[in-house]
Formats: structure tokens, C-alpha cells, sequence
């Protein structure tokens, strides 16, 4: 009796421990949130896909689905993440390979639910996250966009991601836990250009994709807003844009914000590395309103304290001898440009004195233009940009360690010193 009671009871906890999992998955695949949101009437097609085209900027839509050298938005881009590779898909209207046999249901569905056609989870480099917020007004015009474009035969490549981040299933837990769909919600307290902003920079700008904390798992950490973080598909840090110690907009101007959303460069500060690339692609051919828009909500986020990169750095005899090495380098290297000041020629050159894009705690961004130099993005606004040589193939990693040292600890500059075993770690160019 005792042992057939006991059998009952592990194979009943057996089975619901096996049950409840499936039940959870199946509710991630049948739950779709805005799926009956039916389609506006569109009077004005051409319209449409103008409104379309703008948003795909908006959204920088090619930078992902466009390989190298590639046909536009055809797909088939090496996304690197620490979990393997990733490879976007073809949007163009090909039947075969593409988006052709879509429907403007299927398109919403990706875009609010992060659900492929077939049902399967979409993978979070597809910031649907964020892309949930638009309205179902926007993702048509962005599909009716897609559907205009020359169809490209491009099969899509399988990802290469490691077990068991291959396993799609286990996206239902990951959904479970950072994911809920929902579109943007204006706030009738805040004005109308406010609202805009928000949207643009939570929804389709996709912001926090870059500049918010990640965990262990890829997802955005909870509170973090755009507070700031390593990018390891890229290799770069996005800083804080709401702390003073990192990229604060506390004592910019909303016209100095445009001013460097719409060229990549202001007497401030210039953009180098993924966010000339946004500024280029993207950012750019905002109209003057949504930029406009974009400042006065970016200008209104509460700041935060930030991490600073440490105090002062000791003078200890072998940093000495570091720090005398990289003053040697600097005047050798860096002073055409920059000045024996540190103060630059802004917008040109960009001044190293004072610069918190240098001090902040992760070196990375420096340490990264100098190996591959920097160069701000070719702009409407500034259409002849100036950019900085790359010194990895001249330099050792003890010679930019010193150099990155120095700037980091002189004209006023505190931060922790950089290491050459740093600099081997990051000698690696960024995947595309």
C-alpha cells in the first residue's frame, strides 16, 4: 500500500513537472497581445510608404539587415552577441527568401509580439521590445515601405548561436520574464512635442537598445532607463545619457542636442564608433521637429549618479615611468590635432581635456579609437568630417596603454590607469 502510494506521487509530480512547462510554452505561443488590432483604411498609398521610408530610418532598419557591400535590406548581416552569431533576415518582397509572402497581420505581429510568421519566437536583436510600441498605424507603413522595394533572392542564413541558446522553445522564458507588448502610452501631463520624443526614442529610435544595462541573459535591466552600458555585440560602451559623469545632457541645450543628433559633431562633444553609423543612417534625416522632439525628451530624463572611472591615479615610480611614456607618445602623436593643452579645435578636434567620454569608468571607447581611430560621420550638416588615423598597427599594446593612461590623468583628467593585457584584449577590429 505505502510503496503504491508513493509511486503515485512521484509519477503525479512527474507529471506536473512536465506539464506545467509545456503549459507555460504554450501560453507564450498562443498569447498574442494587439493580434485582432485591425489595419487603418489608407487613403494615400504613396503616402504611406513615404511615411514608411521615414520610420525605416527612424528605426535604422538598414544597419541590421544590410550586409556589407550587400543589396538593401536583404539580410544575411553577422550580428555577434555572447551567445553566437546571429544573422538578419531578408525584408525585401522576394517570395522565396523574403518577406514576400507576408501579410500586413504577420508584420505587426513581428514588430508588437515578436512572433515570426510560422509562430516562432523572434530572437531580442530584434528589438521588438521596443519596436512594440508603435502604433499598428506605423507598422503598416513600414511594411507597405518593405513591400515597394526591389525583391532580392537571398536565402536566409541559419544562426550559429551555442546549446542551448539554439533552442528557440526556451524563448518562452525569456518572454515570460522581459518582454510585454503593449504600444506607447502618451502621458496628458507632458506637452504634445514631449510625447513625441518618447515615442521616437522608446519605440522606433530603440534607444535603450544600446544605452540601457544588460544582464547575463541580454535583456535590459530592470530600471535601468538609458543609464549606460557595454555593448558586446559591438564592442563598445553606450554611456549614461542621463548621468553628468558619463554623457548627461544636464548642461546642454535642447539646440546642442539637435545640433549632434542631426551632424554627429557640436562644440560639446563628437560621435564616433556605432552612434556615427546611427547619426549617418539614421539620426540625420529626422525632420527638424522630431529632432526637436527627441532634445526636449532626452533633456527631461531625472539624471543619476553614473560610475566614475576612480580618483586620481597614484604616482607610484613604474606609473611614472607609464606616464612619462605616454607624454612622450601624446606630443608625438596627438598634438597636431589636439593641442599640448588637451582643449582640441572643436568640432574638428575634439577637445581630450575635461572630456568624459575619456574619464568615465570603462575605457573601452578610447581605447578603441585610438587602435582603430575615430571618425565622425559624414552628415548633411558636415558633409567633410575629420577623422583620426588608427595607431594599432604603429602602436605595442604597452605604447597605447600609456598613451590612454596619460590622457586619462592630465590637463585635470582623474581615471583609472589602462592595462597593456587591456589593450591585447581589445587589439580584435569590432564585427560589423
Amino acid at each position: 500500500m505505502r510503496y503504491g502510494l508513493a509511486k503515485r506521487l512521484v509519477l503525479s509530480a512527474l507529471a506536473a513537472a512536465l506539464l506545467v512547462p509545456a503549459a507555460f510554452i504554450a501560453m507564450q505561443f498562443l498569447h498574442d497581445p494587439g493580434s485582432t488590432t485591425p489595419s487603418a483604411p489608407v487613403i494615400d498609398a504613396g503616402r504611406q510608404i513615404r511615411q514608411g521610408q521615414y520610420l525605416a530610418q527612424a528605426g535604422n532598419c538598414m544597419a541590421c539587415h544590410t550586409s556589407r557591400g550587400g543589396p538593401a535590406y536583404a539580410g544575411g548581416r553577422a550580428i555577434a552577441t555572447p551567445f553566437g552569431a546571429l544573422y538578419s533576415p531578408n525584408i525585401t518582397p522576394d517570395g522565396a527568401s523574403g518577406i514576400g509572402k507576408w501579410t500586413a497581420d504577420d508584420f505587426w505581429r513581428a514588430l508588437h509580439n515578436g512572433k515570426s510568421r510560422d509562430g516562432r519566437f523572434l530572437y531580442p536583436a530584434f528589438p521588438y521590445t521596443e519596436y512594440t510600441k508603435m502604433p499598428r498605424a506605423d507598422a503598416d507603413a513600414l511594411f507597405a515601405y518593405f513591400k515597394s522595394l526591389p525583391a532580392v533572392y537571398r536565402p536566409n542564413r541559419e544562426h550559429a548561436l551555442r546549446f542551448p541558446y539554439d533552442q528557440r522553445v526556451l524563448l518562452a522564458g525569456w518572454r515570460a520574464l522581459y518582454f510585454t507588448p503593449g504600444e506607447f502610452v502618451a502621458d496628458p501631463r507632458r506637452s504634445a512635442q514631449w510625447n513625441r520624443g518618447a515615442y521616437l526614442v522608446q519605440g522606433p529610435g530603440h534607444c535603450s537598445a544600446c544605452h540601457a544595462g544588460r544582464n547575463a541573459l541580454g535583456a535590459s535591466q530592470e530600471g535601468a532607463g538609458l543609464g549606460g552600458g557595454l555593448i558586446p555585440i559591438l564592442g563598445w560602451y553606450a554611456p549614461s545619457l542621463t548621468a553628468d559623469t558619463e554623457a548627461g545632457l544636464g548642461a546642454w541645450s535642447e539646440a546642442q542636442i539637435v545640433e549632434l543628433l542631426k551632424t554627429g559633431v557640436s562644440a560639446q562633444a563628437s560621435v564616433f564608433g556605432p552612434m556615427a553609423e546611427v547619426v549617418a543612417q539614421s539620426l540625420q534625416h529626422l525632420s527638424d521637429s522630431d529632432a526637436a522632439a527627441m532634445a526636449n525628451y532626452l533633456k527631461s530624463l531625472p539624471p543619476t549618479a553614473g560610475e566614475r572611472a576612480g580618483g586620481q591615479a597614484s604616482r607610484e615610480p613604474l606609473e611614472q615611468a607609464v606616464l612619462e611614456r605616454g607624454a612622450k607618445l601624446y606630443g608625438e602623436h596627438c598634438t597636431s590635432c589636439h593641442k599640448d593643452d588637451g582643449r582640441g579645435a572643436a568640432p574638428a578636434y575634439p577637445p581630450l581635456a575635461g572630456n568624459r567620454a575619456i574619464t568615465m569608468a570603462s575605457a573601452i571607447n578610447p581605447i578603441r579609437i585610438v587602435l582603430n581611430g575615430g571618425f565622425a560621420p559624414g552628415t548633411t550638416g558636415n558633409p567633410r568630417p575629420y577623422g583620426m588615423p588608427p595607431y594599432g598597427p604603429s602602436l605595442s599594446d604597452a605604447d597605447v596603454a600609456a598613451v590612454v593612461t596619460y590622457i586619462r590623468n592630465h590637463w585635470g583628467n582623474q581615471a583609472a590607469p589602462v592595462s597593456a593585457q587591456e589593450i591585447g584584449r581589445n587589439r580584435a577590429v569590432p564585427v560589423e
